[in-house]
């Protein structure tokens, strides 16, 4: 990927004139593997170089002040961008106070014209861009044809309550609804963390667990879902096995907060290890029992559950021996 991968424009050194479609592309959903898709077909028939140009942090982190929840993270986002097409050229551009006060006008020379090398700019239909905001479609039109590139805007692809979007999606993780989520990004959503020790009350019901921390990703509605794990290689991620997660306080035991996963017919050392835990389907809601013969029946119930959930499950044939 590194080759692909580039960090600032000032690192990107354009071999031929680009095709550059401009996007947070957080999620890499339905609707941006649609444009970028489409895009790249372009490029092929112009004989331009498709790049993708992206911002590190979010542009809404940095104006607003308030953390926007990642659907995936960087690393991971560039990973799903370069599956849909490995030709692409990625400049993931710092987004901080320089460029959020810089003009529309001074972008589109300077980023775009001078930078990239672009001949062509594709955007999504609601794109705005420069201080404030202020720059639309109809200005990058009128910039581009004085700098010497087109810009279109690609039409946005939805369902029947709307567009496809990274804040419906986070809607969606937010009431559990793991379902319309993955629809919406066309594979399951995920979670990446590290396992580190818990208090092992798991094991003590004979259902082991691993506690995992640090997660980056939106994490959705307190819940059980039947999950499929990947492991981190040396190489990437592999393929680990199924469980069922939990997310929440853990009520019965009164334990606390957590994220913990239960794989199936799995026996080993995780700590330290990073795993990342695709959430397929909700099983239930977070309840407390009365007692923990009613919780070790109810997770009995939760692995059989996964296990006719999961029983077709079959890893997407691009995720190079992963799941997703």
């Amino acid at each position: 990927m590194s080759s692909r991968l580039h960090h600032g424009i000032a690192s990107y050194h354009a071999a031929s004139p680009a095709l550059v479609v401009i996007g947070n592309f957080d999620g890499v959903h339905l609707g941006h593997q649609r444009l970028l898709q489409s895009a790249c077909e372009v490029a092929g028939q112009a004989q331009l170089e498709p790049v993708v140009l992206t911002f590190e942090p979010h542009p809404s982190e940095v104006l607003t002040g308030v953390k926007t929840g990642r659907l995936t993270t960087l690393g991971r986002k560039c990973e799903l961008l370069l599956r849909l097409d490995p030709s692409l050229s990625i400049v993931v551009e710092p987004f901080g106070e320089t460029l959020s006060l810089m003009s529309p006008e001074v972008f589109a020379e300077q980023v775009l014209a001078r930078g990239l090398s672009a001949k062509r700019v594709v955007v999504g239909e609601n794109f705005r861009f420069g201080h404030q905001r202020r720059g639309d479609l109809a200005l990058l039109s009128q910039l581009g044809s004085q700098l010497g590139f087109e810009a279109t805007a690609h039409e946005l692809i939805g369902d029947a309550v709307g567009a496809y979007s990274s804040t419906r999606i986070r809607t969606a993780l937010g009431l559990g609804d793991v379902a319309r989520a993955n629809a919406m990004l066309g594979r399951p959503h995920a979670l990446t963390g590290r396992v580190v020790s818990g208090d092992r009350r798991g094991r003590q019901l004979g259902f082991p667990t691993a506690n995992l921390a640090d997660v980056l990703e939106v994490v959705p509605a307190k819940g059980v879902y039947a999950v499929a794990v990947d492991v981190e290689e040396a190489t990437g991620f592999s393929r680990l096995g199924i469980g069922a997660m939990n997310i929440g306080v853990r009520p019965t035991v009164d334990a606390g907060a957590a994220i913990e996963v239960h794989l199936l017919d799995f026996s080993g050392d995780l700590y330290d290890r990073v795993l990342r835990v695709h959430l397929v389907a909700r099983l239930r809601d977070e309840q407390r029992f009365d007692g923990l013969p009613a919780l070790k029946a109810q997770l009995s119930n939760d692995i059989a559950r996964t296990r006719e959930e999961l029983s077709t499950l079959a890893p997407s044939p691009d995720a190079h021996g992963a799941w997703f």
